[in-house]
């Protein structure tokens, strides 16, 4: 089975993020690759292009948030898609 280049990418992206931070979550080393790679900080488009629930996603945004890797730059409150940049990766 083969990988598109967009999916090695990531997969390289994640084993540097996981590297470097080995304690964090799966999750939130997820959210940290795809700012690595230069995707948009945006909580429901990583939800839905990873096939996460949007909560789960939250939660591991408010870790990474509380442990000084990310800011969150806007949030909706209908619809609480948040938008985020990285701090320190």
């Amino acid at each position: 089975m083969s990988t598109s280049p967009g999916e090695a990418a990531f997969v390289a992206a994640l084993d540097r993020v996981s590297a470097a931070h080995p304690t964090l979550p799966p999750l939130e080393a997820g959210l940290l690759a795809s700012l690595e790679l230069g995707l948009p900080g945006d909580s429901r488009a990583f939800a839905r292009t990873f096939g996460v629930e949007h909560a789960l996603v939250l939660r591991a945004l408010a870790g990474l948030e509380e442990g000084g890797h990310i800011a969150v730059t806007a949030r909706d409150a209908r619809t609480q898609r948040t938008r985020f940049t990285v701090v320190s990766v």
